[in-house]
């Protein structure tokens, strides 16, 4: 196995014609998607305006009421734009990535929550007449009396919870499966808002084309969700019959699981990718957990490699082969998809590494254009297949053992005390020809990005998926 990485002649040639085709159609999507989002609230800012909205802000209590009005519209629009986000969407999916699409979601998220409570607030105030002394009693009423509105408070209620527990220091205190089913109540809360929208919007009904255009998103929003995050895995698990064949240790807690099924090659799913797994073994079987391949599929089997990290994830070392398991996915685009560049390097932390072992196997290259660097504790993850890949198809590995060597840099003990992007740079120093596919602990992997952002690789070339969540 190789302990350094060599520099191949230099030179930017771009991939197979098909991989550079799908990188103009992400791209595509990804302005479209952006044209839609700015045009819908746009949109209904428009019909807000046109329907008195901009006139009633002559006056004090009308205003308020106005721009609470406003505030509603907006919020509406973002929170099934957030609903759209994360309903596994296949064009999103490829055209963003997971790791873009969590990002995004937390952003549309927080905004949409923001206008909501604006909303809340503005609308009441101003049915108060102004007047602060009589909001609360205002607010009372307008619950107990309004039709839809017991609703639309639940449905609040369920938002705010969603919202609390997803700020990062409440996510360090949950275990995933738990932060999973409290995220679970946003589409009950968004759900719950829409009697309210129907019997008391007034720009929900204010025009045959603002109608469409609601209903239409609304409709967008629970068909996405019912196909893509619940019928489509109940077929997929179905069809493919995904078992259980044998369970490997890999050492220092990590397992191997082998799988079988039927159709495997009908899967679409590419190395790099993960699925979200429910292995029925008994009780916790509704718990899903997101694994990532670890061999390139080969239409007749698959491998998943994990790592006991405390959240349920240690039962997976006790399954028995026949186990049956459901499937959800494939998901990320930290797959041949995103490759722009023949030359690639692929960073990895830990069990990350099992990702990029797997596109080692699958992506094609020539000796000299693929690189690892593989930082771990403990004995290295799969190293004898690196070493057959290193030997067989030229990849080059430089594995860094050890701890970080301090909080703020993603290298291993023993590296010099110099930046972490000069380390960088003298290790790959044709890295502005490369793709780098990356993949590790949230905050490792952050570092990592901005190491090789600095070291001089374009932005829209470092592909990353996280652990966080």
């Amino acid at each position: 196995m190789s302990t350094a990485v060599a520099t191949p002649s230099p030179g930017t040639v771009l991939t197979v014609p098909e991989e550079d085709r799908r990188a103009r159609t992400d791209a595509a999507v990804r302005t479209v998607a952006t044209v839609l989002l700015w045009a819908g609230l746009a949109l209904v800012t428009w019909w807000w305006a046109s329907g008195g909205g901009v006139a009633d802000l002559t006056a004090w209590d009308t205003g308020l009421t106005s721009l609470g009005r406003l505030t509603g519209l907006l919020a509406s629009d973002l929170l099934l734009v957030q609903v759209l986000l994360m309903s596994r969407l296949p064009v999103l999916e490829r055209a963003f990535g997971q790791d873009r699409l969590v990002r995004l979601h937390r952003v549309t998220g927080l905004t949409s929550f923001d206008l909501l409570v604006g909303h809340v607030v503005l609308v009441t105030w101003g049915y108060a007449a102004g007047e602060l002394s009589r909001t609360p009693a205002t607010l009372w009423e307008l619950t107990t009396q309004y039709p839809g509105m017991l609703l639309a408070v639940a449905g609040t209620a369920c938002l705010v919870l969603v919202v609390v527990t997803s700020v990062r220091a409440a996510r360090r205190r949950l275990r995933y499966q738990s932060w999973h089913l409290i995220h679970l109540y946003a589409y009950l809360g968004v759900g719950l808002a829409l009697p309210h929208q129907l019997w008391t919007g007034q720009e929900f009904l204010s025009s045959p084309a603002a109608t469409v255009y609601w209903w239409s998103l609304w409709t967008a929003a629970a068909g996405a969700v019912l196909v893509w995050r619940v019928a489509l895995p109940v077929v997929r698990s179905a069809r493919h019959g995904l078992r259980v064949t044998t369970v490997v240790p890999e050492g220092d807690g990590v397992v191997s699981v082998y799988l079988s099924g039927r159709h495997l090659d009908r899967l679409p799913v590419e190395a790099g990718q993960f699925l979200t797994w429910r292995f029925l073994a008994g009780p916790g079987w509704t718990r899903a957990h997101p694994y990532s391949l670890s061999a390139a599929p080969d239409g007749r089997s698959l491998r998943i490699t994990v790592k006991d990290s405390g959240d349920g994830s240690a039962a997976v070392a006790r399954l028995r082969p026949g186990t049956r398991a459901l499937v959800e996915g494939p998901h990320g685009r930290l797959s041949a998809r995103a490759r722009t560049r023949r030359r690639v390097l692929l960073v990895g932390a830990g069990v990350g590494v099992a990702p990029l072992r797997a596109l080692a196997e699958a992506l094609p290259y020539a000796p000299g254009e693929a690189a690892l660097l593989y930082r771990h504790t403990g004995r290295p993850l799969f190293e004898r297949e690196l070493a057959v890949l290193a030997r067989e198809r030229g990849l080059q590995v430089l594995l860094l053992p050890g701890h970080r060597r301090s909080p703020d840099s993603w290298l291993g003990e023993g590296v010099p005390p110099v930046p972490d992007a000069a380390v960088l740079a003298a290790w790959v120093p044709d890295l502005a020809d490369r793709d780098v596919y990356v993949c590790g602990p949230e905050g490792w992997a952050a570092g990592v990005r901005r190491s090789a952002e600095a070291a001089g690789l374009p932005a829209g070339r470092c592909h990353v998926e996280s652990f966080g969540w």
